[in-house]
């Protein structure tokens, strides 16, 4: 984690510009703990389903009046025109991290009811649950753990090489059981590993904080993402896709990290990961670079040797430099590498809720997906209410939830209502399709086209705007109120 300071900056500023939203109408805002165990399903035949929330907090994820699809009529203004025959790439899913600080305050902290209440709220499509899609998972010790520790630690002098001390038995206190409890209420629920830092023997400095890896351990790291993956399967928790390393181009003595120059995650790819699911047979994805929108001339370099963009599944990014332009970039050069963005947290350096509702729709959202991203992955699921349990790192950032230690209640930050606006309609496999350009003259906006059929609409406007959407020679219209985030969802047929 580091330059957080770019995001006070978007959010200082939006939060200057935005007014005050009014109420579209008087209809409750939907409350997670409480609505009724409905499941969002295909709306019917000429019939638009319509989901809001607001910058003041008077609706979140309400569902609204539905609209009607009518005949489509010529005309000027703000008019979204959705294409369903051209289709772009396909949604992987959304959510955040389950980092052990997480998976402790959900298992440990909360009672029995609780716990399965948050977890049918995040994990569910029922009633306010809003079905996470993908989680992110730390493999050993993030900046926010208990303690470090990875999966094959070892007295200071010693080495293990051939990974005989390697042992999962850490994670099956608090991660592997809540992620188990997440398949359970979320079958299709996908997961990725991602390492801080493997063991210290394999390093420089014999530290797990920083440093680089040493390259007679080449191999015996890529066999420790290995035995990752075979390790989870077995308490059944399959692994969908694996990054090299987290945030490679930044180290620090504060916690969990290590240095992996482009040219040595390109040679690392190529000669031992790749060549090492091959030989273990594995399907999990290889994902590289894992790092800030800023820094895109790293993944260039990684990809640019085509033995080993062979063992390449697609580039990480995360938020916290640059622009997600950069993704876009990217797309132009290897429009045949897949693109995820993996990364970002909320923080008190940025309190305010419309800002940050508006901020994280508008880029890691809707942008996002226009430069061709495949997932939006945010930090910490859960975070307590002094933002910990800390490993060092960031002192001050935001879970999409939080849980008071003391008290035990759950407070659903603005992250949980930008992450259900997607994975409560957006399925896994989604088409993301054309909705016209991005145009000042229009609110930000992007469309899917579901495995079932059902076409759905996110839109985000800081301030109030009419509009039109139009699709098939039939259209509806709707005024979204300033710091508005809408989602409509209507059958298609196709």
């Amino acid at each position: 984690m580091k330059n957080l300071a770019v995001l006070t900056l978007f959010t200082l500023l939006l939060a200057a510009c935005a007014a005050a939203p009014t109420p579209f109408n008087s209809q409750t805002p939907m409350n997670p703990t409480k609505s009724p165990q409905t499941q969002v399903s295909t709306p019917a035949p000429g019939q638009v389903e319509v989901w809001l929330t607001l910058g003041n907090e008077s609706k979140k994820m309400s569902h609204e009046a539905p609209l009607a699809l009518s005949a489509a009529q010529p005309g000027e203004g703000a008019r979204i025109e959705i294409n369903t025959d051209l289709r772009y790439q396909q949604f992987e899913g959304a959510g955040a991290s389950l980092t052990e600080s997480s998976a402790f305050l959900i298992m440990s902290v909360l009672d029995n009811q609780a716990r399965d209440e948050l977890m049918r709220n995040l994990f569910s499509r029922q009633g306010g649950g809003i079905g996470l899609s993908y989680l992110r998972q730390p493999m050993g010790a993030s900046d926010f753990a208990l303690d470090d520790y990875t999966y094959d630690d070892q007295p200071a002098g010693q080495t293990d090489p051939d990974l005989s001390d390697f042992s999962i038995n850490r994670d099956q206190k608090y991660v592997l059981p809540a992620l188990r409890a997440a398949l359970a209420l979320n079958p299709q629920l996908r997961i990725m590993g991602s390492p801080w830092s493997p063991p210290a023997w394999m390093k420089k400095n014999n530290q797990l904080h920083g440093s680089e890896l040493l390259p007679e351990f080449y191999q015996a790291f890529a066999d420790y993402h290995v035995k990752f993956v075979q390790a989870y399967a077995a308490e059944g928790v399959p692994i969908d896709a694996v990054t090299v390393q987290n945030e490679p181009n930044y180290a620090t003595g504060g916690y969990p990290s290590m240095l992996m120059p482009a040219k040595a995650q390109q040679a690392f790819v190529r000669d031992y990961l790749g060549p090492a699911f091959e030989k273990a047979g594995l399907s999990t994805r290889i994902l590289v670079f894992d790092h800030n929108w800023d820094m895109v001339d790293y993944p260039l370099e990684v990809v640019a040797d085509p033995a080993a963009a062979a063992y390449i599944d697609g580039v990480a990014f995360h938020c916290y430099g640059g622009d997600v332009t950069a993704q876009g970039r990217f797309h132009e050069q290897y429009p045949q590498m897949d693109i995820w963005f993996t990364e970002c947290s909320g923080g008190e350096w940025a309190p305010g809720f419309a800002s940050n509702l508006s901020w994280n729709v508008r880029n890691l959202v809707i942008e996002n997906y226009r430069n061709w991203g495949k997932s939006t992955l945010l930090w910490n699921l859960a975070l307590d209410e002094k933002a910990g349990p800390q490993n060092g790192g960031c002192g001050n950032c935001r879970g999409v939830v939080t849980i008071d230690q003391a008290t035990g209640q759950v407070t659903y930050n603005e992250e949980f209502y930008v992450l259900g606006h997607v994975t409560k309609f957006v399925d896994p496999g989604a088409y993301r399709v054309d909705s016209g350009p991005s145009d000042y003259r229009l609110p930000s906006q992007v469309a899917f086209l579901n495995p079932d059929g059902s076409l759905v609409l996110i839109v985000q406007a800081d301030a109030a705007v009419r509009f039109e959407v139009s699709w098939n020679g039939q259209s509806f219209s709707y005024q979204l109120p300033s710091a508005g985030v809408a989602t409509f969802k209507w059958n298609a047929g196709q």
